[in-house]
C-alpha cells in the first residue's frame, strides 16, 4: 500500500513544492525505517553533517571542512562494514582469538555514503553549490534509489525537484514507469528468484563436495543471470518509480552480457558505480594518461577497492583485482591494433565474467576453486544442466530486453496492447511473490 498512497497525496500537493518535497522526504524517511528504524538516526546524521561542512566552508572557505566531512562518511561505512573484517586480518596476523562487534551492516550504506562523498568531493572541486537542506536530503534519501542505487550525483537529480510533476508528459511518464516498474518486478520474481533456488544449494554444496561438470556450469551460469537480472530488476524498479514522481533516474545497466571486451562490459554493468570510481579515484590516480605503470598501478587499486566495496571478504578483493588485471590485458590488447573476431572477443569476455562471478559468490577460495576445476571438465564431464528452460530465459532476457532508458525514450510509446500485456504481466508477480517467502535483491548486501 506504501506506493499508491505516496502517489496519491504526492500528487494532492503536486501544485506546491516546499509541501510535495517535504511528502517525499518523510515517505523515505518511513521506507527506510520500515526495514529497521535504528538506523533512520544514522542516514539523517550522515546527510546533516555533510550539509553542514559544506555550509562551514561556504563560510570559511577551509577545505579541512570538506575533508573532515568525506573522512566521516568513510569512517562510518567502514566501522560498519569492514571493522569485523579488519579484526579478522588482526587476528590472522597475531595468532590469537579476537572477539567480533557483529554490528548488523545497515541497508543501503555503500550507495549513500558513496553519493555524499560525491557531493563532497565535487564541492572541493568546486563543481558543486550549496543547496537548500530539504532539497539536499531528498537528492540522498529518495526512496527509489536509497537502498541499492543507482548512484546518484546531486546534478543529476537535486535541479529536477523544481519541476512540476503536472508538467508536460505526465501521463507518458506514468505509463513508462509503470511498464518500467513491471518488466523489473519480473525479472526478479519470475526469473532471478526462481534461479536462486537452483543456484544457492549448488554453491552451499560445494565446500563439502566436488560438484559434477554438469553442476558446476548450472552453479556459474545460473548465478551469472540471477545477478544481472536481479540487480538489473531493482534498478529498473527504481526507475520506474521515478518516473511515477516525474523524476529521472540515470541509467545503471545496458545489457553488458552482450558486450564484446571488458573495458566495455565495464561501461554497460553497475554504470553509476563504474562512473563513481573513475572520476573519484582512477583519474585522481593518474588514470591512464600518467604512463602505463601508472595506468595499472591505479587500475588495480581501483578495482581492489571496487571488489572490497561488494564485501568484506578476500574472495570479494580477488574478484576486484582478477578485473584489474584483466582491464589491462585488455588495454594493451587494444593498443597494439590486434583484434579478434566478434564471436570470439564476446567469448572471451563471456568466459572471463563467469569465472569470476564463480569467485565473487563463491563462499571461500577452496570453494571457488573447486567449482572451477569442475568447469574445467578435468574432474570428468559427466552431468547435465539443471534447468535448462529456466537458463535459457535467463539469458533471453538479459540480452535481449533493453535497458530502462532505451525503454523509457524510444519503445514504450502509448499502445492499448502493451498496457495489457503490462497489466497481465504484473498480475502474474502479484500472484507469484503472494505465494511464499520473498529472496532479498543481492544488491542489499552491499
Amino acid at each position: 500500500m506504501f506506493l499508491p498512497a505516496t502517489l496519491i497525496a504526492y500528487y494532492l500537493s503536486a501544485t506546491s513544492e516546499k509541501m510535495r518535497q517535504t511528502l517525499l522526504l518523510a515517505a523515505s524517511l518511513v521506507f527506510y525505517g520500515w526495514w529497521d528504524i535504528r538506523f533512520v538516526p544514522l542516514l539523517v546524521i550522515q546527510v546533516g553533517v555533510t550539509w553542514f561542512v559544506a555550509r562551514m566552508h561556504e563560510k570559511n572557505v577551509n577545505s579541512l571542512w570538506l575533508d573532515a566531512g568525506i573522512a566521516l562518511n568513510l569512517l562510518s561505512l567502514g566501522v560498519f562494514k569492514y571493522l569485523d573484517f579488519l579484526v579478522s586480518i588482526v587476528e590472522d596476523l597475531v595468532h590469537v582469538a579476537l572477539p567480533r562487534a557483529d554490528i548488523v551492516l545497515p541497508i543501503g550504506i555503500s550507495f549513500f555514503s558513496f553519493q555524499l562523498v560525491s557531493y563532497l568531493v565535487d564541492r572541493r572541486r568546486g563543481q558543486a553549490p550549496i543547496y537548500p537542506f530539504r532539497q539536499f536530503a531528498l537528492f540522498v534519501m529518495v526512496f527509489p534509489h536509497l537502498i541499492a542505487g543507482p548512484i546518484v550525483r546531486h546534478n543529476e537529480l537535486i535541479p529536477q525537484f523544481s519541476l512540476s510533476p503536472l508538467r508536460a508528459g505526465l501521463w507518458l511518464r506514468l505509463g513508462c514507469g509503470m511498464t518500467i516498474f513491471t518488466i523489473g518486478l519480473a525479472k526478479k520474481v519470475l526469473l532471478a528468484d526462481t534461479l536462486a533456488k537452483m543456484v544457492d544449494p549448488l554453491f552451499a554444496a560445494a565446500p563439502g563436495r566436488a560438484l559434477d561438470f554438469g553442476e558446476a556450469w548450472s552453479a556459474a551460469l545460473g548465478f551469472s543471470f540471477q545477478l544481472f537480472l536481479d540487480f538489473s530488476a531493482y534498478t529498473e524498479m527504481a526507475i520506474g518509480i521515478a518516473l511515477l514522481f516525474g523524476l529521472t533516474l540515470p541509467e545503471n545497466f545496458n545489457r553488458p552480457y552482450l558486450a564484446t571486451s571488458l573495458r566495455e562490459f565495464w561501461r554497460r554493468w553497475h554504470i553509476s558505480l563504474s562512473n563513481f570510481l573513475r572520476d573519484y579515484l582512477f583519474i585522481p590516480l593518474g588514470g591512464s594518461r600518467s604512463g602505463f605503470p601508472r595506468y595499472v598501478a591505479a587500475t588495480l587499486a581501483t578495482m581492489g577497492l571496487c571488489g572490497l566495496w561488494h564485501g568484506a571478504g578476500w574472495t570479494f578483493v580477488a574478484w576486484g583485482l582478477l578485473h584489474g588485471f584483466g582491464l589491462i590485458v585488455c588495454s594493451t590488447w587494444q593498443r597494439s591494433g590486434l583484434q579478434l573476431p566478434s564471436v570470439a572477443a564476446w567469448s572471451v569476455t563471456m568466459a572471463f565474467v563467469i569465472v569470476g562471478w564463480v569467485i565473487f559468490r563463491a563462499s571461500s577460495f577452496t570453494a571457488a576453486a573447486s567449482i572451477l576445476h569442475s568447469m574445467s571438465g578435468l574432474g570428468g564431464v559427466s552431468g547435465i544442466l539443471a534447468e535448462p528452460a529456466l537458463l535459457f530465459a535467463a539469458a533471453l532476457a538479459s540480452v535481449l530486453v533493453p535497458s530502462a532508458h532505451q525503454m523509457k525514450d524510444r519503445l514504450l510509446q502509448p499502445n492499448l496492447a502493451l498496457a495489457a500485456g503490462a497489466a497481465v504481466l504484473a498480475i502474474i508477480c502479484i500472484f507469484n511473490v503472494g505465494g511464499g517467502s520473498p529472496i532479498n535483491f543481492i544488491y542489499f548486501q552491499f
